[in-house]
């Protein structure tokens, strides 16, 4: 036997070491990894330019771009895989877009240069100076990192409506409107804000710090205020409108929620069966909503402490310990048993459009556990977790790019045929809601 090796069995291990060494050096000279590439390719004694990506025949003799049967046939594989963990919609609708995207993006200009932090169109009533009354109006209502809360008129160029400076003393992270005649606005600082025009009529400050999210409920006797704050708080406050002609005051919270990470995202729904009014809430580092039922809080008069009465779990068959958070909560204006959430997965944004399960009698459901035997409770559970499956309707790659500082947004469109999503590479994408295309 000869102890010789065969040439051809050589070049070949040898043209895979610099395939893989150019490779290496690719991936090092596009993330920018500068000090790393100078040391690899000193040390694999490549030459200077090794990883720079151009495609001519010296590339081809090196075997950069070259592409084997086998390996088209493994990648094959591996896309079949990573589609068979996303959910689309019914596969017999039919295959085009409701609403175009929009191909041209209009850029508007600011009174000052700065980030913006917030931007919406919402009902908002300014001071008209020519007749010295107040008009409401929609605007396109923008807030930045100078504390600046800007209105665009909804006109052909976006016209300044009014720039309004001094009414918090930190950046303005969220607001809402009520009868489209206030405001309520809370900031970095943790305060909380009911606005008219450009005058400042109440003012709070329950939370220590970062009012991330301030939504709104009207109802036919009091009007719901609900602030999530980075302090893991969520405050609940009960406005009661008068005939009598007083201005509004937001007064002492009527409800409060302690959770153990910081709030995501929440809503104020009814519930379908007994119409009662329920909060939902999404938190960091759980993959679950929540429900609050914050009917006991109407006849409340002083803060009290709201119990959780159900939880819904987005990833009802996975292992890991956190795969996501839900980031972003937004509700169907077709069905309000419906939402769309957007994740915080990486590197790329997904979205969900899931339907809510309400939860039912809590005591029947705790009567029930003590009395059933193991293996009941394990059916149970198994029920729950498919009750939970069949729940997901859509479950999508956006591909988004985001990284754990993102902030991930989601919007219905207003006929809800699909949905708006947001990206670090500053594009907006629509996302189907019959067939999940984007």
């Amino acid at each position: 036997m000869s102890s010789k090796l065969d040439p051809s069995l050589t070049d070949h291990t040898a043209s895979e070491s610099l395939l893989a060494s150019i490779i290496v050096a690719r991936f090092l000279r596009s993330n920018n990894y500068n000090e790393t590439l100078h040391t690899f390719i000193r040390e694999a004694g490549l030459p200077s330019d090794a990883g720079v990506v151009n495609r001519n025949k010296a590339d081809e003799v090196d075997g950069v771009d070259k592409w084997t049967l086998e390996s088209i046939i493994q990648e094959k594989k591996k896309f079949d895989q990573t589609l068979s963990f996303e959910r689309y919609g019914d596969s017999q609708a039919k295959d085009e877009w409701s609403v175009p995207a929009p191909s041209l993006p209009k850029l508007i200009e600011t009174p000052a240069s700065s980030n913006l932090l917030a931007a919406s169109v919402e009902p908002w009533q300014i001071e008209n100076g020519d007749q010295d009354k107040y008009q409401k109006e929609s605007y396109l209502v923008a807030t930045g990192a100078d504390r600046r809360l800007n209105l665009f008129n909804l006109d052909a160029n976006n016209t300044v409506a009014a720039s309004i400076a001094g009414l918090t003393d930190s950046p303005i992270l969220s607001y809402a409107s009520v009868r489209g005649q206030y405001q309520l606005l809370t900031t970095v600082s943790g305060q909380l804000l009911l606005v008219s025009g450009n005058e400042v009529i109440d003012r709070r400050k329950d939370h220590t710090k970062y009012a991330v999210k301030v939504i709104a409920y009207e109802g036919d006797e009091h009007i719901w205020i609900v602030t999530a704050g980075w302090d893991m708080q969520v405050l609940i406050y009960r406005l009661s409108p008068n005939s009598s002609g007083t201005e509004l005051k937001i007064g002492e919270p009527v409800g409060s929620i302690k959770v153990p990470s910081n709030p995501e995202s929440i809503l104020l729904v009814q519930h379908p069966e007994t119409q009662d009014l329920t909060l939902i809430l999404s938190r960091r580092d759980s993959t679950y909503i929540y429900y609050y039922n914050i009917e006991p809080l109407r006849s409340a008069d002083t803060q009290q402490t709201c119990e959780e009465t159900g939880k819904q779990n987005l990833a009802p068959n996975s292992n890991a310990w956190v795969a996501f958070s839900p980031s972003c909560l937004a509700q169907s204006p077709r069905d309000p048993g419906i939402i769309a959430v957007a994740l915080s997965s990486l590197p790329h944004m997904k979205v969900m459009i899931v339907r809510l399960l309400f939860p039912t009698n809590s005591k029947v459901e705790d009567r029930d556990s003590t009395t059933a035997t193991q293996l009941s409770q394990s059916m149970a559970s198994l029920a729950l977790q498919n009750r939970e499956d069949a729940a997901i309707i859509i479950q999508a790659n956006t591909f988004a790019p985001q990284t754990a500082y993102s902030t991930p947004q989601v919007v219905w469109r207003p006929d809800g045929s699909g949905v708006w999503v947001n990206g670090d590479d500053g594009v907006i994408r629509g996302i189907e809601s019959k067939t999940a295309n984007w």
